[in-house]
């Protein structure tokens, strides 16, 4: 029996799977708790439908991806900092103080794209890398001084 599965079930298949199973598995146990329908060609059609919808918003969020970064490239990041006398941070620069810094100036930025190897504890130049999408990285410089 040919199903196209609705949701991921364990030892079958994923999500928008077309797989072919034992009919008593298929019609006792997957038709009749919801997690697939039988693949006629409506079924068959619209599976394919949500398959290009979902590919057509992935290209669009990394396209997005692509035009921020072509929009990040150049840009050096000023943070402003309370520190002591030598230099030091009272506590580190995080990613949600950078993600902050950059809305301000107009980048859209969510603070879990935002990679820091070593936490930032002094004045200085740092590189951070923002992880827009799968495929897009950026490299970007981040400033701090001292208020």
């Amino acid at each position: 029996m040919k199903v196209v599965l609705l949701k991921d079930v364990k030892g079958t298949g994923k999500k928008g799977d077309v797989v072919n199973v034992a009919d008593g598995f298929g019609k006792n146990f997957l038709l009749k708790n919801g997690f697939a329908k039988t693949a006629d060609s409506s079924a068959m059609n619209e599976n394919t439908l949500q398959k290009q919808a979902k590919a057509f918003h992935a290209e669009e969020e990394r396209k997005a991806a692509v035009n921020l970064a072509e929009r990040l490239k150049g840009v050096t990041l000023t943070v402003p900092v309370k520190c002591g006398e030598n230099g030091k941070i009272f506590g580190a620069v995080t990613s949600k103080e950078i993600s902050d810094r950059l809305k301000e100036q107009g980048f859209e930025v969510d603070k879990k794209h935002i990679v820091v190897e070593k936490p930032i504890k002094t004045v200085g130049k740092e590189s951070i890398t923002l992880k827009l999408h799968q495929t897009v990285s950026i490299k970007l410089d981040v400033e701090i001084v001292s208020l």
